[in-house]
């Protein structure tokens, strides 16, 4: 199964799973996928490793049945807090000897420059997961993409280093094996959220994404085509959960679920007097209520959400403008309203939710905002899982056409011996 390509996405409220296949054309299908209940998560950090392994399987399971496919081996993300970006740069002398002559940029002065990049000191409990190019400088040359042919004497390169809890790294890990599967892939949840759902166009502008998760909320800012600053918010969708189980006096079960039914947080004005039954709560009957008025325990909580995100950027990132758009993603995205209620805290009319490219299948469920995760680690993975495919080929077929070469020339030995 080398043409498979399996994302998992382990949150604090559901396990999505994605399953993709590549065909002969090099085409990516979603042949599969699943959105369970999850176990053992909190904040996105994995707590308890035997409700979480059942919790794993159960989606992988399911997203297996309807795909018609054995998974062997994922590709999994972190996320939350114990998940870090920072800036950082590498700069190195083209010329090797003494002379400092201006010479071609090559790909070994690439390999260099990235290498001294990364040379930066990461905390006993950080692991890299990825350095991501922002750009390239020669000598005084403003930035680009790719150095290769420039002259110069000297280069730099920026990059943003994403690193990961080990601790949180090592528990995915043992998660997915003890759950059957191998893990052959750990990716930051908001860069391939955000490579999947914002378009080339808003990366190169500047863009940000938000993903509204049950246990937190987290984000990433793309400029010029590169993550430039991530953080997480420790609050998230469970919070908004929690008030209005506090203000009804309801059970978090029920107060979830009266959330993703009738929850909204932008009242338009036809939905101003829409009826919402409150279920019978132990001796209490049935409470009626309105949509209006559930906006009203609703809204608050996210509009903080969205000004908490929005200071941290405004502190940290270092961008007085930009011109791309507002992208969100996770479960929170589908919350009717959301969208203007982020358009009004931030003051623009670029946002929007981060729906999913069409990849095939009749249920198109997976192009949903709360899969942008799942789906994402399946397109990031295309072409390395395409290209280890094509080199199975090769190797199969030279391994077949030296097993025909090895038969001819015994065959040949044994005609010559015979005569």
């Amino acid at each position: 199964m080398s043409n498979i390509i399996v994302g998992l996405d382990i949150g604090t409220a559901f396990i999505k799973t994605v399953i993709g296949e590549i065909d002969s054309e090099n085409k990516l299908e979603i042949i599969g996928f699943s959105k369970k209940p999850s176990n053992g998560v909190r904040n996105g950090v994995i707590v308890n490793i035997d409700a979480a392994v059942a919790a794993i399987k159960e989606s992988v399971d399911a997203a297996e049945q309807l795909a018609g496919v054995e998974v062997e081996a994922v590709y999994a993300a972190l996320g939350g807090s114990l998940v870090e970006g920072q800036n950082s740069e590498g700069d190195v002398v083209v010329d090797t000897t003494s002379r400092l002559r201006s010479l071609e940029i090559d790909e070994d002065a690439k390999r260099r420059a990235q290498e001294s990049s990364r040379a930066i000191e990461l905390p006993l409990e950080k692991k890299a997961l990825h350095a991501v190019v922002q750009e390239y400088i020669v000598d005084d040359l403003p930035g680009c993409k790719d150095p290769i042919g420039i002259i110069g004497k000297r280069l730099k390169v920026r990059v943003h280093i994403i690193s990961a809890s080990e601790t949180a790294w090592s528990n995915l890990g043992n998660c997915v094996n003890r759950a059957g599967y191998d893990l052959i892939g750990v990716w930051s949840k908001t860069l391939v959220s955000a490579m999947a759902t914002i378009h080339e166009d808003e990366q190169d502008l500047g863009s940000i994404l938000i993903d509204l998760g049950a246990g937190s909320t987290d984000v990433i800012v793309i400029n010029k085509g590169a993550p430039v600053y991530m953080t997480s918010i420790p609050v998230g969708g469970n919070l908004v959960t929690s008030d209005i189980a506090l203000v009804k006096g309801l059970p978090v079960e029920e107060a979830e679920k009266i959330k993703v039914q009738n929850g909204c947080c932008w009242i338009q004005g036809n939905e101003l007097e829409q009826e919402v039954i409150i279920p019978s709560i132990g001796g209490r009957g049935p409470e009626q209520t309105t949509q209006y008025e559930l906006c009203q325990i609703i809204q608050p909580r996210v509009d903080e959400i969205f000004s908490m995100v929005k200071k941290e950027i405004v502190r940290h990132a270092n961008l007085t403008k930009l011109n791309g758009s507002i992208v969100l993603t996770g479960g929170g995205a589908l919350m009717p309203g959301i969208v203007q209620l982020a358009q009004s805290v931030w003051g623009t009319s670029s946002v929007r939710i981060g729906t999913l490219s069409d990849y095939g299948n009749l249920d198109q469920e997976y192009r949903d905002a709360d899969f942008a995760t799942a789906v994402g680690l399946v397109i990031q993975n295309k072409d390395s899982v395409a290209k280890n495919t094509r080199q199975k080929g090769k190797d199969r077929f030279s391994d077949e056409k030296k097993d025909s070469e090895g038969v001819g020339k015994k065959l040949s030995k044994l005609f010559k011996n015979f005569f």
